[in-house]
């Protein structure tokens, strides 16, 4: 059983993440991938990012936590979303573009990899993918949760070679450049 299979967990996650969003992230996005494109957000957690990729594109939301889905199909029926493995990545559906916010970060280094290639098989050609991740080079983990951060380098050295880098930027969440998010563009 995961964290987020825990009704308490969700509920204090929902509680924590009140006043955070994607915006800046999504803004970032807009420059690489053109409105009205099929993005997949992995790690939909209560839903407020993909409302605002919504605004945008057309999207479809995934989360490994079933409660996390069950609670936004509730909520928004209209909207695509599903179970899903952010490693495994066991789905037939393509996409234009793959979004997380601070998700991957909950990966193993070998996970992470590993998530790039499934990744790769999911996108379209020429298809963008946009994840963001805490800065820094240390691994912890707290309540059966795994947190791995990476700077620009240790980042790349888990890309994939499907990927080319497009863009990666330092950005301010809660402390001065605590975040890094990616950009990466699927090769033909």
């Amino acid at each position: 059983m995961g964290y987020y299979d825990d009704k308490d967990n969700v509920e204090q996650y929902i509680e924590m993440a009140e006043g955070y969003d994607g915006k800046l992230l999504i803004e970032a996005l807009q420059q690489y991938l053109p409105k009205d494109k099929s993005v997949l957000e992995l790690g939909i957690g209560p839903g407020k990012d993909l409302l605002l990729l919504k605004e945008h594109y057309q999207v479809t939301g995934s989360d490994a936590s079933a409660i996390f889905v069950e609670r936004f199909k509730k909520s928004q029926p209209d909207i695509d979303v599903f179970q899903l493995d952010a490693v495994t990545l066991d789905t037939d559906k393509t996409f234009d573009g793959i979004y997380s916010n601070k998700v991957l970060y909950h990966l193993s280094r070998d996970e992470l990899k590993q998530s790039f290639i499934k990744q790769s098989a999911l996108l379209n050609v020429g298809g963008i993918a946009l994840h963001s991740f805490w800065y820094g080079d240390e691994e912890s983990g707290q309540d059966g949760l795994r947190f791995v951060y990476y700077t620009e380098a240790t980042l790349k050295a888990h890309i994939h070679d499907a990927f080319e880098v497009v863009d990666i930027q330092r950005y301010t969440e809660m402390e001065t450049d605590d975040s890094l998010y990616v950009v990466l563009r699927k090769r033909a």
